[in-house]
């Protein structure tokens, strides 16, 4: 057993927590993880199921006296965010997740923690294994590839699932339930480019944005946290004015995820080397300034390129246009909601940019729980990607929840939270894609409601949970299946 779990309650959950933690489960690389839920369930005895994606629904009977109680499904997905932070070797596809406890929180060590959305893997499994508790008839419902499009839950066929009424675990804020979430589409533009030679008289320098927080590009996007591949443009419209040609550009590496880390290498004449370095440091000390609150720990930095590099620049005019696309570009909140205080309707994260070959890419992802303000914003970030000469692709997206306030389990959550804690849970919507959107189109008439317990940092290496209120929200759920009737 990991050190950092022993003695943690409850202890199955934090033992089936530490042995998937051992298992690689990057979206797209869930053929392991998979392959061991369903191991499990055999072991257990219970039936279980594999479609071609790779999601997985096992079933256990419901406990004596309990056989009439409608079927409940228990849902959370497989695969994690992969980020780490630079310097840490850490090869997602084979290394276990290294458990660090400081306190009241669990983290890993440099990388993401993955309880996003491991935390319901085990709980569900603890669940699975546990014959003393009192329940009807459960299905667990395992998806994949949630983190890159909610592909998984996207191929349930009709069947798979038998339930009419599920609890989604992939909630991060104790005594909070979501009872709705926003849809989403990304948006891609990708610039074809012709390089020349480097200026003769030029020199090679790399300038880097580092240093800031990230984070989910949903739940975090209203915390005005800073995004490299914007500043970075900031940087390089600003290094135009010291004739800085662009050889190389790249920034983030998930598409919902606040990039926090980005750089280009630019040809600088040399004899204006000195004043392309003092506008760098202005704009560090200035958006350093911006941003002090949220990010004390941004550096932006310029310095000659001591390695070995090719002597290509972008064509001054691709270069111009790339550059002020960016600049351009909206990242952040659109819109708040005018209906539920507090909750962003609509936003836009830039979220990728690398070079492939002669291409620049970019990668960019919109949100927003009203479907034809989504429809708006894409078709902004669209118009100014096009009119810069890039070529665009739209993906189909995926839906929004619609609350549904008089749903039958939210009022069994609601009474049940207030006979265990002795007040009300907080009842919300969040702006993010959930699974239940698409499992609710999958299955109509689902009756719905996500919940978890308290996480922070998701989809970068700061991830956190809180370990106290894991049990809570495992007495919580346990309470729920007990009032299910």
């Amino acid at each position: 057993m990991s050190e950092a779990i022993a003695g943690l309650k409850p202890e199955a959950v934090w033992r089936y927590f530490a042995e998937i933690s051992r298992i690689p489960r990057g979206s797209k690389n869930e053929q392991q993880i998979s392959d061991y839920v369903v191991g499990v369930a055999e072991r257990l005895g219970l039936e279980a199921k594999q479609d071609g994606t790779l999601n997985v629904v096992v079933k256990k009977p419901a406990s004596a006296g309990r056989e009439g109680v409608p079927t409940v499904c228990l849902q959370g997905h497989l695969d994690m965010v992969c980020e780490k932070n630079k310097g840490v070797e850490h090869d997602f596809e084979k290394d276990p997740i290294e458990l660090v406890r400081e306190g009241n929180v669990l983290r890993a060590n440099g990388t993401t923690l993955g309880a996003d959305n491991g935390i319901a893997v085990a709980t569900n499994l603890a669940i699975m294994e546990d014959r003393s508790l009192e329940h009807g008839p459960l299905e667990f419902l395992f998806t994949v590839d949630e983190e890159t499009g909610l592909t998984g839950a996207g191929f349930l066929k009709p069947g798979f699932v038998e339930s009419r009424t599920l609890l989604n675990l992939d909630s991060e804020e104790e005594g909070e339930i979501f009872v709705g979430c926003s849809g989403g589409r990304d948006t891609s533009g990708t610039w074809r480019v012709n390089f020349m030679r480097a200026p003769g008289g030029s020199v090679a320098m790399r300038v880097k944005v580092q240093g800031l927080v990230g984070g989910h590009s949903g739940l975090e996007i209203d915390k005005g946290r800073g995004n490299s591949i914007k500043t970075l443009a900031r940087v390089l419209y600003g290094l135009h004015e010291a004739g800085a040609r662009l050889s190389h550009i790249e920034g983030g590496n998930k598409r919902n995820a606040i990039p926090r880390e980005a750089e280009a290498l630019v040809f600088v004449p040399k004899d204006r080397a000195r004043k392309a370095q003092a506008i760098a440091n202005k704009f560090h000390e200035l958006i350093s300034a911006e941003l002090a609150t949220v990010e004390p720990d941004l550096l932006i930095t310029l310095d000659r390129e001591t390695g070995d590099v090719e002597r290509q620049v972008i064509k001054k005019d691709q270069q111009e246009r790339i550059i002020k696309a960016l600049v351009a570009l909206p990242h952040g909140v659109i819109k708040m909601s005018a209906d539920i205080p507090g909750l962003v309707e609509t936003s836009t994260n830039v979220a990728v940019i690398s070079a492939v070959k002669s291409s620049i890419v970019l990668e960019t992802s919109q949100r927003s729980s009203v479907a034809s303000e989504i429809d708006e914003i894409v078709q902004t970030v669209a118009t100014i990607l096009e009119l810069s000469g890039a070529k665009v692709v739209q993906d189909s997206g995926y839906p929004g929840w619609k609350p549904n306030l008089d749903s039958p389990i939210l009022k069994v959550a609601k009474s049940t939270y207030q006979q265990l804690y002795g007040k009300m849970p907080g009842v919300q919507a969040v702006h993010a894609g959930l699974e239940c959107g698409i499992i609710g189109e999958k299955y109509p008439g689902m009756d719905m409601i996500s919940f978890g317990p308290t996480l922070a940092g998701v989809h970068s290496p700061d991830e956190v949970i809180y370990i106290d209120t894991v049990g809570k929200f495992w007495d919580f759920l346990l309470a729920i299946l007990k009032n299910v009737d």
